[in-house]
């Protein structure tokens, strides 16, 4: 009787076996899928401006802080599942074009002379890189951390460094960027007019942001 029974038993226990490892392979690929997707963020329509900050010493006045304003800004950065920036689908982009200060005299000169935003109407920042940031930005808290970022002006391309406050609004993400490069760094050449005496070579740039959260992918698919 024994023998009779033994080799069904031990088809039936190949079986439960080979039916068990089969689920195992399945489920395997969910887990690596689940913990690999990216996040990507996309600039808002709203709640974005990036803005210019140089000093110049005008012969009527003395020394007068510029400072140009743009609202026109596109683009996205998407995040791994580790907080990476995957830098070769991210991008920030700024129309030059729109960029205005308090005088539209001034504006046509810098776009004209200094940006040339006929040739070059746009400005990029590709980011790169974190430096300290926490991995996550909790409800009702602030967070300081650095971009890196390679910033195109003019067809120029430098790596830059961006001091970044950060906060969450709802599922959104809001708050300041910086940096600071020199006129060389670039190769601007310095604005030239009638009552301009001198212009610094530093200028700052700050960006309000606002990201929304676009989509998850599953990179494992």
């Amino acid at each position: 009787m024994k023998g009779r029974f033994a080799a069904p038993l031990a088809v039936l226990v190949a079986l439960t076996a080979a039916t068990e490892l089969s689920a195992q392979n399945r489920v395997a690929p969910a887990a690596v899928s689940k913990a690999g997707h990216t996040t990507t963020y996309t600039v808002a329509p709203i709640g974005n401006e990036a803005r210019y900050r140089v000093f110049e010493e005008l012969a009527s006045i003395g020394h007068n802080e510029v400072i140009g304003k743009g609202h026109d800004v596109k683009g996205k950065i998407v995040i791994d599942a580790n907080g990476g920036i995957i830098k070769d689908s991210s991008k920030i982009t700024v129309n030059t074009q729109t960029l205005a200060t308090d005088s539209k005299r001034r504006d046509n000169s810098l776009k004209k002379q200094t940006l040339e935003t006929e040739n070059f109407p746009e400005v990029t920042l590709v980011p790169v890189s974190f430096e300290g940031f926490p991995g996550e930005i909790p409800f009702g808290q602030e967070k300081s951390f650095t971009l890196i970022g390679d910033l195109t002006v003019r067809n120029v391309t430098k790596s830059t460094k961006w001091d970044v406050v950060a906060h969450r609004q709802g599922n959104d993400i809001v708050g300041t960027a910086k940096t600071v490069f020199t006129l060389q760094d670039f190769n601007i050449p310095k604005p030239k007019a009638l009552m301009v005496l001198t212009v610094a070579d530093t200028v700052r740039l700050e960006y309000d942001f606002h990201f929304a959260p676009a989509t998850v992918v599953d990179v494992a698919k």
